[in-house]
């Protein structure tokens, strides 16, 4: 990413809070993982896909929560070989070819160069001993592949067979963080959710591509949309992914059979997303159904007490998140929380979060953390 597109001026919101520590068993994972990095266990971790969105965020993700590496190599294609990537403010890393590449000796490797991508040099990777976070939909639905998402299903990292462990959607984890708390509470029936996904979303050509026609659009010059199926700049397309048979989306069939596979297999999802001209940060505006009565009060207690969620929700003018103040905040941010009168014990709320970071790049180190911090990984010989 561009660092002028990485955060366009505006994008940092006043409220950063202090993330809410993972709590598994008892222990913190922040604590734990510092542990692990006082007794000298540091690890080799390989990013893969490092030049795009996702990938750089991943590099920056490492950096600002301190996991105990002893070596990052940036790893993409071969006509990005030999470019330069910042590692904290000291450290270059010089892009290397992942064609080439022996991942033997190496623990972690942080995938997002693309599902086919993934397809080919994951299942490499893992068979050299190192240990696979993939950010594609590759692997996602596979059932012998875990998918993750630390705050929500941690113990599903006890069942990693093949060496690889799957990092949902974007739009699937920042719902599934805040879905969490309420299923344990009140048991979750059915989930009705509408999309707002940033242009991010899409990678660096979705970003360029919402400022290039956001420029010749105030102009007057023509628009002839590229990444898009239609113009995207000062509009919305409700269209992401491909068609499938019953009408549906890819990125909603996703949204569908991933919560399923995370959550609860019983949990019926119906799923409408959208693509909106935001540069960073995905919405959605969520209503559940519950098997048990439900009170605002009671489910504002439970996002308040949940690992990775932040209530924001006032009432009054500006008394809510917005994507452009989310952007570079590592929380799932909940407001408008009101009772859905509709359906018999009903709860809407609005939900918002950075899908570079929660949405991808932070999750993936935050399964890392956790197998640190589980003792799950193995360190390659």
């Amino acid at each position: 990413m561009d660092a002028g597109l990485a955060r366009l001026p505006g994008c940092h919101g006043p409220c950063r809070a202090e993330p809410r520590p993972l709590t598994l068993r008892g222990e913190r994972v922040g604590q734990m993982v510092a542990t692990r990095l006082e007794a000298g266990m540091a690890y080799r971790v390989a990013v893969v896909g490092a030049t795009g969105a996702v990938g750089r965020e991943m590099i920056k993700t490492l950096v600002e929560r301190e996991f105990p590496v002893s070596e990052v190599v940036a790893l993409a294609s071969a006509r990005s070989v030999g470019q330069e990537i910042s590692f904290g403010d000291k450290k270059v890393l010089k892009v290397k070819n992942l064609e080439t590449f022996d991942f033997t000796g190496w623990d972690i490797a942080l995938f997002s160069p693309g599902a086919a991508i993934s397809a080919v040099h994951a299942p490499r990777a893992a068979a050299a001993g190192c240990l696979v976070i993939d950010n594609t939909s590759h692997f996602r639905m596979e059932p012998d592949v875990p998918l993750v998402v630390p705050e929500v299903n941690p113990q599903a990292l006890l069942k990693i067979k093949r060496g690889i462990v799957a990092n949902p959607n974007c739009s699937t984890i920042q719902m599934v963080v805040a879905l969490k708390p309420l299923h344990d509470k009140y048991r979750i029936k059915r989930v009705v959710v509408s999309t707002y996904q940033s242009v991010s979303g899409a990678g660096k050509e979705g970003m360029d591509e919402l400022l290039l026609q956001s420029r010749r659009s105030l102009v007057h010059d023509q628009i002839v949309p590229q990444n898009f199926t239609k113009q995207i700049a000062f509009n919305v397309i409700p269209h992401i992914d491909r068609f499938m048979d019953d009408g549906s989306t890819k990125e909603e069939w996703k949204m569908v059979a991933e919560t399923r596979k995370i959550l609860d297999p019983d949990i019926k999802v119906f799923a409408t997303c959208v693509r909106v001209p935001v540069f960073i940060g995905h919405s959605e505006a969520i209503n559940v159904e519950f098997e048990n009565p439900v009170t605002v009060e009671g489910a504002r207690a439970a996002f308040r007490h949940a690992a990775g969620v932040r209530v924001m929700d006032t009432r009054e003018d500006g008394g809510y998140m917005t994507p452009l103040e989310c952007a570079g905040e590592d929380e799932t941010y909940v407001s408008r929380i009101r009772i859905d009168p509709t359906v018999e014990h009903g709860l809407a709320f609005w939900c918002v979060s950075d899908n570079l970071r929660k949405g991808a790049a932070l999750n993936a180190v935050q399964i890392a953390e956790t197998l640190v911090a589980q003792k799950l990984l193995k360190k390659a010989a």
